[in-house]
């Protein structure tokens, strides 16, 4: 299969080309490719169905908050589940194939789940499944078991050997975005041992996904360009392909790093390591997730959120659609209207919320091909860029019971006052959403630590970079409609579940969890929480800060 979307730019290495198979199919992608942007390339949008109603999903995001892509990896003993196509890199022969479905994935036996909907319910299996007696363990069990879990798990021993050790450092940099890296930059100037992690192959975050400029360099070039210096001196240890999964006490942090993951042949070598670093002081720069809004039929596939569809644009260099349209509460959704203006991809409508402008509906059923505005017109459309607003990743921040507080500016959650010891948090994580002031606080606050700890050298001056605009309303539904409006896409959590929830007595955050499972399995919220939070908070008329949101703990994924 020719890879009939691809278009001109990104930083992936076009100069040889890497055969990988979908479900038995042979298609070709990019050193640089995820699995997810090479699918994308190749014309494929349909990767999944739901967990509970089987309904079809797409590729939703760039990066480890995808709900929906998951796939299965392999085959016999090193077959692996629920991996995310948005974070496997892409390598000569990689054998992927969809999962959880009955029968071919285009025509699942069990999408007749879907038609039973109204007796699937938030809660149903509370209600259900008591009488008679006699069906616990003959009929409701052996039932219940064969629909549980997403992949299958190998029966044979794991065929691949793994490592642990011990690492110690001054300043743990947790994400190598623009304030990541602007952090262990001052930090390394400074004299300090640093060490700077980050889950992604290639450092730079949101840098190798936008269009900005930072000291007169386009990003992804200043990034690749702080990583070599970052590389090359000798106090810092640069990890790349490595998740920072919990904060323990005495300053103690759990990593892994994927050592082989990425290679058709590991020659022996441990697939991952198990880290236990040891640090003086720790700087959060993780980020945020965007999130999505709430409307008729927005699971479909080609619908996608905004900051996605840029990044295979600008990173990847793929178009998610020919005929794209944008539904936004922020002025992040309108950049990726030029973006993709930029790139000659057709935007077929820009829908802002504050405008008084909604989507209500989309049409399609495999692949979302229009969508029907507020007042009644149809758009035609082969993607759906949507833009709810961004949450700050505050998941290390809870590990020792911080509680994350809400910020109305933001309009997200953001790092409450008690962090773990030792433990600061600067960018986006910290709710500081335009660039160059995202650089300058990663600076600063590891030009604090390192007089702190006594360093003697110079963190020297940060990098120059221009604010863009960020405007966000908080916006979370589009209300008065009869289709169903999608919550959690992982868990098929929609608002007449959240609303449910509330109806039969189900107050606190923790219960909305448990009842509806918003926020559960792999996902753990990233996409979802903040949204089901903001539904419940409607429901029960309160302000988001009363309803308040539950915690996040080891380990993050």
């Amino acid at each position: 299969m020719t890879q009939a979307m691809r278009i001109e730019g990104g930083i992936v290495d076009r100069e040889r080309s890497l055969a990988f198979s979908w479900n038995g199919r042979w298609m070709t992608g990019y050193p640089g490719d995820t699995l997810a942007s090479a699918l994308l390339a190749n014309g494929e949008r349909l990767v999944g169905r739901s967990f509970k109603y089987h309904r079809p999903r797409g590729i939703f995001t760039s990066g480890s908050e995808e709900p929906s892509a998951l796939v299965q990896l392999r085959d016999g003993a090193a077959r692996e589940p629920n991996t995310r196509a948005t974070t496997i890199e892409l390598f000569d022969g990689l054998s992927a194939t969809s999962q959880n479905h009955r029968g071919p994935l285009a025509f699942d036996l069990m999408a007749v789940n879907d038609l039973l909907s109204p007796f699937l319910a938030a809660g149903f299996y509370y209600k259900t499944f008591m009488w008679p007696k006699a069906f616990w363990e003959r009929v409701y069990e052996p039932v219940i078991r064969a629909s549980a879990g997403l992949g299958r798990l190998p029966m044979q021993p794991d065929p691949d050997a793994y490592d642990h050790g011990f690492l110690h450092c001054d300043l743990l940099v947790i994400g190598a975005g623009p304030a990541g890296l602007s952090a262990a930059l001052a930090a390394s100037r400074s004299g300090l041992r640093v060490i700077l992690a980050d889950e992604d192959s290639v450092p730079g975050g949101r840098l190798n996904a936008e269009t900005h400029e930072v000291d007169e360099l386009a990003g992804a070039e200043w990034a690749a360009a702080a990583a070599a210096e970052l590389a090359a001196n000798g106090n810092v240890r640069l990890m790349t392909r490595t998740t920072v999964f919990g904060a323990f006490d005495h300053g103690i942090y759990g990593a892994l790093e994927r050592r082989t993951d990425h290679l058709a042949d590991a020659e022996g070598r441990p697939r991952q390591v198990l880290w236990r670093i040891y640090s003086r002081r720790a700087l959060l720069a993780a980020g945020a997730t965007e999130r999505s809004i709430a409307f008729g039929n927005n699971d479909r596939p080609g619908i996608m959120l905004a900051g996605a569809v840029r990044a295979y644009v600008n990173r990847f260099g793929v178009a998610p659609g020919r005929n794209v349209a944008v539904f936004t509460n922020n002025d992040d959704g309108l950049r990726t209207a030029e973006d993709l203006s930029g790139k000659g991809i057709k935007v077929s409508a820009v829908v802002d919320a504050r405008q008084g402008d909604v989507v209500a509906d989309t049409i399609g059923r495999s692949g979302i091909r229009a969508i029907r505005l507020g007042d009644g017109r149809r758009v035609e459309a082969d993607c759906l860029a949507v833009s709810g607003g961004w949450s700050p990743n505050v998941h290390l921040t809870c590990h020792h019971r911080g509680r994350p507080v809400w910020n109305a500016d933001v309009v997200g959650f953001v790092p409450g006052g008690e962090l773990p010891p030792g433990m600061c948090v600067a960018g986006a994580a910290n709710g500081t959403m335009t660039l160059a002031a995202t650089i300058r606080e990663g600076h600063e606050a590891a030009a604090g630590i390192a007089e702190d700890l006594g360093a003697k050298g110079s963190p020297g001056t940060p990098a120059r970079a221009v604010d863009e605009s960020f405007a966000a309303a908080p916006f979370w539904q589009v209300t008065g409609l009869r289709k169903r409006a999608w919550v959690d896409l992982q868990n098929d959590v929609t608002v007449k579940d959240v609303r449910q929830s509330h109806q039969e007595g189900f107050r606190s955050v923790e219960h909305l969890k448990r009842y509806t499972t918003l926020g559960m399995a792999t996902d753990q919220g990233r996409t979802a929480n903040v949204l089901g939070i903001a539904l419940m908070a409607e429901a029960a008329g309160k302000s988001i800060e009363e309803t308040g949101t539950t915690i996040f703990r080891p380990p993050y994924t």
